[in-house]
């Protein structure tokens, strides 16, 4: 009896430790990952820009990270590179059409296919801005491998999270991503590891334009 109480005290001790251990590795990540995004937004030297309360927890909890203002819309000629700036006159009509920063438009299609147009993802998301095949027809979307029509698509999906979170760019962008069900059901951008680094990459590369 003192044997399998004494087993029976070590297996409680050895789950609490590991319990323990998994917490304080888990807050160790996040501090780890915070301070990475503070830093990155320190080097591009547009942390005035964002909400003073960027952290992980707030990107993922309740809080919001907004732009405060909206960059200004600006012609993206700066952006004109090879691969690159040959969307661009789609992405400044996309804009005007839309009422979207080009600045904006041009940051979700880098993080989402590097400017491929012809792009797959293993969720079968397609193109330039990684439209969904259901989304796409939503959209009126034909041909999802046409950049005109791509672009247009995708920006049009874009203005709409805009409008459905009240211009908040970065839960536009986590819906964008994950889904506004998603962004609705967490109270805020949603616990996923994939959306959780998109959405300050993205950010990061729209500030620094």
């Amino acid at each position: 009896m003192f044997e399998l109480q004494a087993i029976r005290n070590m297996q409680k001790s050895n789950q609490l430790t590991s319990t323990s251990f998994e917490s304080l590795f888990s807050t160790f990540l996040e501090e780890k990952l915070d301070n990475h995004i503070k830093q990155t937004l320190q080097n591009l030297n547009v942390s005035k820009k964002l909400d003073p309360s960027l952290s992980l927890s707030n990107l993922h909890g309740t809080n919001k990270v907004s732009l405060l203002p909206m960059a200004t819309k600006e012609p993206l000629q700066t952006l004109t590179t090879t691969g690159e700036g040959k969307y661009n006159h789609y992405i400044e009509e996309a804009a005007k059409k839309f009422n979207v920063d080009p600045k904006l438009i041009y940051s979700v299609i880098k993080h989402e296919s590097n400017f491929d147009p012809n792009a797959r993802s293993h969720a079968g998301a397609l193109g330039l801005m990684q439209l969904m095949p259901a989304t796409a027809r939503g959209l009126n979307v034909n041909n999802v491998f046409d950049p005109k029509e791509n672009i247009e698509g995708g920006t049009k999906y874009l203005r709409q999270m805009l409008d459905r979170y009240n211009g908040d760019v970065s839960l536009a962008l986590a819906a964008y991503n994950a889904g506004p069900g998603n962004v609705d059901k967490h109270g805020g951008i949603p616990p996923f590891n994939e959306t959780r680094r998109y959405v300050p990459k993205v950010l990061s590369t729209y500030l620094s334009i």
